[in-house]
């Protein structure tokens, strides 16, 4: 049976990481690499780091600094932002990141999804999966939670996995940097449709949070910033937490 895995998330712009509430007011918290020295002694699965600005700025992703950084991580590396070609991805896993996450580019274009996967394993490749409740709906964002599509999370999510995502990163526009708990109803409505991992993210202020979303969601993982980013709370006393709660964590 697979580990349930904590994961933080590191929010990039303009070299420096950022924490904001619901994709606005960014609030600048660190700098990357100190960040991840950090995060290399507090034993967590795994880190996921977004260039939030790549795809509002049309630009690639900037591999030198990903190469810079991923020399620094000693744990799985999720890398996103900008990723709107086949060749970035590839360039991406060169540089040093085990997945990559897509986003606004799929709705472009799944062919994306399903060639990347096709090329270096679904393993590889996490469809990010930005949303917002609007009147009983769950409906898909892109750039950065700037535009809004016309998917419905639960058809958008299951076009992905058919076209090849090993995984979802779920978030909740609504919830993301309030703290007050991950939208339980939003991950029950994907993970009931999808088989593939979905990574709940947005809300999350304490660890009966995460026990939450794992339990009443069905999240497979959770990713989270502000409760580590604001508050004395860690991975390891997540895991911790967790495990008493008979959930599956890697100690």
């Amino acid at each position: 049976m697979l580990k349930t895995r904590i994961i933080p998330t590191l929010l990039w712009k303009n070299y420096t990481l950022v924490k904001g509430k619901k994709f606005d007011s960014w609030r600048r918290v660190s700098t990357i690499i100190p960040a991840i020295k950090v995060y290399n002694t507090r034993q967590v699965d795994e880190l996921i780091i977004v260039d939030i600005m790549a795809t509002l700025e049309n630009r690639e992703p900037d591999y030198v600094t990903v190469n810079d950084f991923s020399k620094e991580c000693f744990m799985p590396l999720t890398v996103g932002g900008g990723v709107s070609k086949v060749d970035h991805v590839k360039k991406l896993l060169r540089a040093g990141a085990d997945k990559v996450t897509i986003n606004s580019s799929a709705f472009e274009d799944i062919n994306i999804i399903s060639e990347s996967a096709d090329k270096f394993g679904r393993q590889c490749i996490v469809a990010s999966v930005d949303v917002k409740k609007i009147n009983d709906d769950y409906i898909c964002f892109k750039s950065s939670g700037t535009v809004q599509t016309e998917w419905k999370v639960q058809d958008w999510a299951k076009k992905l996995e058919e076209n090849g995502a090993g995984e979802l990163l779920l978030t909740s526009i609504d919830r993301d940097g309030t703290m007050e708990g991950y939208d339980t109803d939003l991950l029950k409505r994907v993970t009931s449709v999808v088989n593939i991992p979905v990574i709940a993210q947005g809300g999350c202020g304490n660890y009966e949070h995460m026990f939450e979303a794992l339990d009443t969601g069905k999240a497979h993982a959770v990713s989270a910033a502000s409760i580590f980013h604001f508050t004395e709370q860690t991975p390891l006393e997540a895991k911790k937490y967790l495990k008493n709660k008979d959930i599956n964590v890697r100690l």
